[in-house]
């Protein structure tokens, strides 16, 4: 775990990978952090991305260093709706509270994998793997 918040803490601007319908969708995220011994993301309740998550659980991760490596997570996302998840979400990146505490807003929702795997690779061919779970 700690080879992977280092490399995305390092690299914090991540290509989040969902499937709608029978096509990939990709767009830019930002948020993770370690919980409980796990890995989370967040998300927008109200973006497609979301609605995408919870009609197929599979979702990749994708980012790079200026190095020349890169990490590759995937796995199926388990929603977390636990009340101190969102608190320890909003220490971790106190500006998340400006958007998503609002009446009637959008809500940031939390979700990890504990079935999945993260690989970080570079060109010479060199690759670690982890598996959650």
């Amino acid at each position: 775990m700690e080879e992977i918040l280092e490399f995305l803490n390092e690299n914090p601007i991540f290509y989040f990978a969902t499937v709608d319908g029978d096509e990939p969708r990709v767009r830019p995220f930002g948020f993770h952090m370690e919980y409980e011994g796990k890995l989370y993301f967040g998300i927008d309740n109200e973006k497609e991305s979301f609605k995408q998550l919870k009609a197929n659980t599979k979702f990749e991760v994708c980012t790079s260093s200026r190095a020349g490596k890169w990490i590759r997570i995937k796995g199926d996302a388990i929603l977390d709706e636990r009340s101190e998840v969102l608190e320890k979400a909003f220490e971790v990146t106190p500006r998340l509270k400006d958007t998503y505490t609002k009446e009637n807003g959008p809500r940031f929702a939390m979700f990890y994998t504990n079935k999945g795997s993260a690989v970080i690779a570079d060109m010479a061919g060199n690759k670690e793997t982890y598996i959650f779970g």
